[in-house]
């Protein structure tokens, strides 16, 4: 399998996926001192020159540590587009990304042959995040060079499909760079992800209940409560389905067992100066690995964490 040389020589093989509200520049930088990517949505940053100052600080923060650390540089960071045409913010996004030379671009909900082309022309890479073997050769087609197989029981926007049945059809066409999401928040399920055929784990709940995470407390303390039997699949929210806290559903004064379907048509991604997060913002995502997460502690702990029960896994299977 063949993996771009920024994505080489990660402490962990474990990519952290972009949070809506929650992924920050504290959050960003913590994960990539720690080892691993760190990436947020670009609509995390409101209004839309936020994202300037935003990337300003990641890259400087970045190169000083490297200039500290020049044993244990800092792993490369991402931006997340929503390439969804209610996106009215992707053109300036992109064209802030291109200042920086955002490292890596993740892609969702659509894949655009003109935004890869811009990405490689600043010698960045993408990754597009992909819930079925169909919508990743679209694209692979269009010039990703990597996928995100979202399977069953990731947090946020989630698919239907067993991690095994994606991975090893997109494997039988695919020898790029191939990370995989649902429900990975242990060592463990990180080597698992690679025994498949995936080249990383794509984490997002375990590090919502972090220090650096923007979130309330009460969704920290949530993540840390919860059980896989916490999680409702539902497309009300975004009319995309995704996987949800049933306690966040229940504060708001639905019924999570009963649920209206969401639609299609109501999608909205504007991201417009001065616009807020929609109002399902106290909506919480949530994978359905938060069993494994038993307390809020720093990113740097967490990656400990992870590194530790990832290399007791490969002992134990004698790797």
């Amino acid at each position: 399998m063949t993996v771009p040389a920024i994505l080489k020589n990660l402490r962990l093989p474990v990519i952290g996926s972009p949070l809506f509200i929650i992924s920050g520049p504290d959050l960003v930088i913590a994960q990539c001192k720690a080892g691993i990517v760190g990436s947020f949505p670009a609509l995390n940053a409101r209004p839309q020159a936020m994202l300037d100052e935003w990337l300003h600080r990641i890259t400087e923060e970045l190169s000083a540590h490297n200039r500290a650390n020049p044993d244990r540089p800092a792993a490369p960071f991402a931006v997340n587009q929503i390439v969804h045409k209610s996106n009215d913010r992707l053109e300036s996004d992109l064209e802030t990304c291109a200042k920086w030379q955002v490292p890596i671009v993740i892609t969702s909900l659509g894949a655009r042959e003109d935004l890869n082309t811009a990405v490689h022309g600043w010698g960045g890479i993408t990754l597009h995040d992909v819930i079925d073997d169909r919508f990743a050769r679209k694209a692979i087609e269009k010039g990703a060079d990597g996928l995100i197989a979202v399977a069953a029981g990731a947090g946020g926007h989630a698919g239907r499909l067993s991690p095994f049945a994606i991975v090893q059809e997109i494997r039988q066409w695919f020898d790029g760079p191939l990370a995989l999401s649902g429900s990975i928040a242990t060592g463990d399920a990180v080597l698992a992800a690679q025994a498949m055929g995936a080249d990383f784990g794509y984490m997002g709940s375990p590090f919502i209940a972090t220090t650096e995470a923007n979130a309330d407390q009460a969704y920290k303390d949530g993540i840390v409560a919860g059980k896989a039997s916490d999680i409702i699949y539902s497309n009300l929210f975004t009319g995309v389905h995704g996987n949800y806290l049933r306690a966040s559903i229940q504060a708001a004064g639905m019924d999570p067992d009963n649920l209206p379907e969401g639609d299609l048509k109501t999608m909205d991604f504007g991201g417009g100066n001065g616009s807020k997060p929609k109002a399902w913002k106290d909506i919480w995502g949530s994978g359905q690995g938060i069993g494994a997460v038993t307390e809020v502690e720093s990113v740097a702990d967490r990656v400990d964490r992870l590194e530790r029960e990832y290399r007791a896994a490969r002992v134990r299977l004698s790797l």
